[in-house]
């Protein structure tokens, strides 16, 4: 009977022990519930934009709220084509400082000054005469190589090309020696090279040729051909000596000389 009572006693207790226990069963928890995790992380951010968008100026605000702005198109400039051309101007005289008289004043800055010219077989053909024949000369004295040459074309007593005067042969050689050297005619002296070439394009173009009167035959000091003694000497300039051929008047009139 006590240890009925006593388990009666301790009924209630245990009955309610049992229901809190089956109650502890079911419960849901919340520790695994994605949707509880993702507001909680949502909260998290939204909270850190908040602070962010506070700390900003009124002006940066307003930036965000106009959004990008719309790239400005950029026009390119037209492209002009330019026609490229070889061509050399006529006759730079002026850059030789002439004057109204026809006078020419021979100034080697001046001349490589000039852009390097292009020429015909004629104009190669002077070149290497004057390269070869008087590179060692002063620019007088290869100019004056270049009237030599050029009155002969002129005469009615030799070739009418330049370059069939510089390589006419007769009295058992050449008229002028470089050609039948025996060496090569490539003119290997880049500076000499091009001074020659700029003194025979000026003079094809039509500079005066002032300095040795109509002169056809030249010489160096070092000798004395038979010619010599029966032409009038018309002038001496550097290691060289300038005759003219009588009868070989050429259609070209003497200027005076400057410098």
């Amino acid at each position: 009977m006590m240890r009925l009572n006593m388990t009666l006693a301790y009924g209630p207790v245990l009955a309610l022990g049992l229901t809190h226990a089956a109650v502890a069963d079911v419960t849901k928890s919340t520790s695994n519930d994605p949707t509880v995790q993702i507001g909680d992380q949502m909260s998290l951010l939204l909270g850190a934009e908040k602070s962010r968008l506070g700390a900003m100026s009124a002006d940066r605000l307003g930036a965000i709220a106009s959004g990008p702005e719309k790239p400005v198109k950029v026009e390119k400039p037209a492209t002009i084509a330019v026609k490229k051309t070889e061509a050399v101007p006529k006759v730079p005289l002026k850059a030789l400082a002439p004057t109204l008289d026809g006078t020419l004043d021979y100034n080697e800055a001046a001349l490589m000054a000039l852009p390097a010219p292009k020429g015909d077989a004629q104009w190669q053909c002077l070149s290497e005469a004057i390269y070869f024949e008087a590179r060692g000369e002063t620019l007088k004295g290869q100019f004056a190589v270049a009237e030599v040459i050029l009155n002969r074309v002129d005469s009615p007593l030799y070739p009418k090309s330049v370059c069939s005067v510089v390589k006419q042969r007769g009295g058992g050689g050449c008229q002028f020696s470089y050609v039948c050297d025996g060496y090569s005619d490539n003119m290997r002296e880049p500076g000499a090279r091009a001074l020659a070439q700029r003194i025979a394009w000026v003079m094809l173009n039509g500079a005066p040729r002032a300095l040795t009167e109509g002169a056809t035959h030249f010489h160096t000091r070092g000798v004395r051909p038979g010619w010599s003694h029966r032409f009038p000497m018309t002038a001496q300039i550097g290691a060289h000596l300038f005759y003219r051929q009588p009868g070989a008047q050429t259609l070209r009139v003497a200027v005076s000389t400057k410098g």
